[in-house]
Parts: C-alpha cells; sequence; structure tokens
C-alpha cells in the first residue's frame, strides 16, 4: 500500500488520519537517531580514530544491507576495544542531543496515559541517562563491559541474555504489553532503523522517524522532514 502525503515530509500508510493517542496504552521508542540525534557507537570510535570504519557498518545494519545485527555490533564493539570510560561520557556531555520534537511528543505519550518504553541496540551507558531524562517508565539495552575504566570490546551478559537485536525489541515490546495486560494494537513503536521493523510489524502503529528506506516502506507513519512531535498531526489526545 501506497504511503500519502498529508503534508510535506509526513505520510501515512493504511488508515486515515486522526487516530486518538489516549486509545494506545504503550510507546516503545528507538534511541540512536531516533530519540537522540547521534549513533553512540560511532561517536565513542571516534575517540579510538576509527569512526568512519565503525560508522560505515553501522550504517549498513540500519540499512538492512547486513541482516545479522548481532554480528554487525560485535564486529564495531571489538574496534571499541581500550577506549577510556571517560569517551563516553563526553560523547554524552557534548555530542548527545535529544531530537527535535522528542519531548513534546513524549510528554503528550505520558499526559494521555500511555506507559513509555525504550528498547535500544546501543548501551545503557546512555539509554538509562536518556530514560531518567525523558521520565521514561522502562528501559532495556546492551551493557558495555569496562574493566579498568576501558572498553574490553564486548558486552555484559544480562539475565535475558546479551544483546538487544530487532528479535529483543519486537519480544521486549510484546512482554511488556502483556505484562500491562494490553493487546499489540494498543502499542506505538517509533524507529528509524532496520531492526526497529520487527517490533514495528508488531504494533498497532508504526511511526518511522527521518527513517531509513527499508522503513520508510513499511511504516504507517513516517517523518521525513522535522521533528517527532509532528507525530500528533495524525494523533489527537
Amino acid at each position: 500500500m501506497t504511503a500519502r502525503e498529508i503534508e510535506p515530509g509526513l505520510y501515512v500508510r493504511g488508515f486515515t488520519p486522526p487516530l486518538r493517542l489516549a486509545d494506545f496504552k504503550l510507546v516503545a521508542f528507538d534511541m540512536d537517531s531516533t530519540l537522540i540525534s547521534i549513533e553512540c557507537i560511532d561517536e565513542i570510535a571516534q575517540a579510538a580514530g576509527r569512526k568512519a570504519e565503525v560508522a560505515a557498518i553501522t550504517e549498513a545494519a540500519m540499512r538492512g544491507e547486513i541482516a545479522d545485527y548481532q554480528k554487525s555490533l560485535r564486529l564495531r564493539l571489538a574496534l571499541l576495544r581500550g577506549v577510556p570510560v571517560s569517551a563516553l561520557e563526553t560523547v554524552y556531555s557534548q555530542h548527545l542531543h535529544l531530537n527535535p520534537g522528542v519531548e513534546v511528543f513524549v510528554a503528550a505519550c505520558r499526559a494521555a496515559g500511555l506507559k513509555t518504553l525504550l528498547v535500544s541496540g546501543g548501551f545503557t551507558f546512555f539509554s538509562e541517562r536518556i530514560r531518567q531524562r525523558l521520565q521514561l517508565d522502562f528501559a532495556r539495552a546492551n551493557m558495555l563491559e569496562l574493566v579498568g575504566g576501558r572498553l574490553t570490546g564486548q558486552l555484559v551478559p544480562r539475565p535475558w541474555g546479551e544483546i538487544v537485536d530487532g528479535a529483543e525489541k519486537k519480544r521486549v515490546l510484546l512482554e511488556v504489553a502483556e505484562l500491562m495486560g494490553i493487546k499489540p494494537a494498543q502499542t506505538i513503536a517509533v524507529g528509524d532503523g532496520a531492526n526497529d521493523l520487527p517490533m514495528m510489524s508488531v504494533a498497532g502503529l508504526s511511526i518511522a522517524f527521518h527513517p531509513k528506506p527499508a522503513v520508510r516502506e513499511q511504516a504507517m507513519v513516517s517523518i521525513t522532514r522535522g521533528g517527532m512531535d509532528r507525530a500528533l498531526r495524525v494523533l489527537q489526545a
């Protein structure tokens, strides 16, 4: 089904706006390049002098050209071995910014009674700060392993596994919905890259924010210009 451009840079597919935001109960957000303006792993790589190499792998993974996200992440992590934790602090304090309209959209979701979930293939060092900054209810991300204040190039195993990839994003969305006693149709998934497609495919509403082409082709709402708050043009309280 072809998407319709209802305003410059705002596309909808498969429904006629507006939808009632209050009919949804949970919204799940990707972090890197969705809630925030950067890909954190690429900026960490800058400190290792390997940004171009890491960024090329990131871009290919987000476009869906590398089907195995876990493999692509391990490749990138290995290139970061030895980077000091101070480099992560610098990325957060000097390079990380919320994307335009994020705070407005998140506030509107909370005001409408939705629970908020951050589910990221990025890292807890950043996701926990963003969760607190935006007052999000839940968060899941990968945990970088540190020894002696430096990255080892590996992740810390967690009770649920090790890597948040597309399948894990989908699983977490469905798990939280089940725990809340709601149907997947009452959830919203917001993302930009190929590893967001699994959770977007099961959500009642999928929103692509400045997405890669493969994501734009499948999302119910695509925002290609302006801030995330533009989603409120198709969602009323």
